[in-house]
């Protein structure tokens, strides 16, 4: 992963514990280097160590930790470093998700090594969807529920999400039910 994934979580980190747990946790992950490169590319069990040394460090569950870092890449890594290209990717929810994989590769004209994951929408009707996720990366759906939650938020409008199928040995995504609107419990 870019730098940028792993220096993110960091600012989240520091931002709500402070730098002093954000040093704690850089040395429970065994990352020696101060500060990430925000376009340097990073093994993946980088991000893996820094979350699973942050579950440690602050007594949560990875699961915990990958759901607010997803809540906060949308409402504030994606905001702050990507607001007009989101502003183009759509003024609605749904339209939004149709259009992830197109803004993925605007950004990837920038990040050469860039393996971004993959999304597709089928819609269900009014206020439903399902939401397929590609990624060769495992465990990130903690991280997927976060930002859907947190699109939910930007676009004004309350969101469910929920897993309904895992990736396995017949599926190759993982498939969500996403439902948004008035009236949702």
């Amino acid at each position: 992963m870019y730098g940028l994934v792993n220096r993110a979580l960091q600012d989240m980190v520091v931002e709500r514990h402070g730098q002093d747990t954000w040093e704690r946790i850089r040395q429970r992950a065994r990352f020696a280097e101060p500060v990430f490169v925000a376009m340097e590319g990073y093994d993946d069990s980088v991000t893996y160590d820094l979350v699973g040394a942050s579950a440690k460090e602050l007594d949560q569950s990875a699961e915990e930790i990958l759901f607010d870092f997803g809540r906060w890449w949308v409402l504030r890594t994606a905001d702050e470093g990507y607001g007009p290209l989101l502003q183009m990717a759509g003024d609605t929810l749904p339209t939004f998700l149709e259009n992830l994989d197109e803004m993925h590769s605007r950004v990837a004209l920038s990040m050469p090594h860039l393996r971004p994951p993959s999304f597709r929408v089928t819609r269900l009707g009014e206020g439903q969807l399902h939401l397929q996720y590609y990624s060769h990366r495992p465990g990130l759906v903690p991280f997927v529920l976060g930002l859907l939650d947190a699109l939910g938020e930007r676009f004004n409008t309350p969101t469910v999400a929920r897993l309904l199928s895992p990736r396995g040995p017949d599926q190759d995504h993982d498939l969500f039910l996403l439902r948004w609107g008035a009236g949702l419990p």
